[in-house]
């Protein structure tokens, strides 16, 4: 019977063997990405700001450090957007964690310019702002500016990937 049941379970597993090929080429019609980790050359950037969410400024300093280690180079943030309010001296309190943060980056020489016309717009004065941040006249312009600078433009979206392969494939969660 033991042999019986062995040789059961090698053309089992035999035919597993054969089918997983054939399997994987079903899901994989188009091969496996190459990967190509290239040095990269120094690159100053410019970090274009527009959240509605203050507590979005997180993923940004993701960001932010992930391509200053790649490019090595000079990076200027331009905000103008619903999230300058959590540069705010009196909403320090409730965006500290993320304040602090960016404070690491502008004392590492990350650049915080803040559009005049939209810090105005919500209210605010430079006088209300943290001091690692400088007022500029707008912000629009203020990116422009740096591109002419070249500075290459970077628009990153405030989505995180973290995990998201598993909202798919939920069992390869280890």
């Amino acid at each position: 019977m033991n042999i019986r049941l062995t040789g059961i379970a090698v053309a089992a597993a035999t035919a597993l063997m054969s089918a997983a090929p054939a399997f994987s080429e079903a899901l994989a019609p188009y091969g496996t990405a190459k990967v190509d980790m290239h040095p990269m050359p120094v690159v100053h950037t410019v970090f274009d700001v527009n959240y509605e969410d203050p507590n979005k400024l997180g993923i940004l300093y993701n960001f932010v450090k992930n391509t200053r280690r790649e490019t090595k180079g000079e990076v200027v943030v331009v905000t103008h957007g619903p999230e300058l309010r959590a540069f705010a001296k009196e909403n320090y309190e409730k965006y500290q964690g993320i304040v602090d943060k960016l404070a690491e980056l502008a004392q590492e020489g990350v650049q915080f310019k803040m559009c005049n016309n939209a810090m105005k717009a919500a209210g605010f004065s430079a006088s209300d702002m943290h001091g690692f941040v400088t007022v500029v006249p707008a912000g629009f312009p203020e990116l422009v500016y740096w591109q002419n600078q070249g500075y290459q433009y970077v628009n990153p979206l405030p989505l995180p990937v973290k995990d998201v392969r598993y909202l798919d494939q939920p069992q390869l969660r280890k």
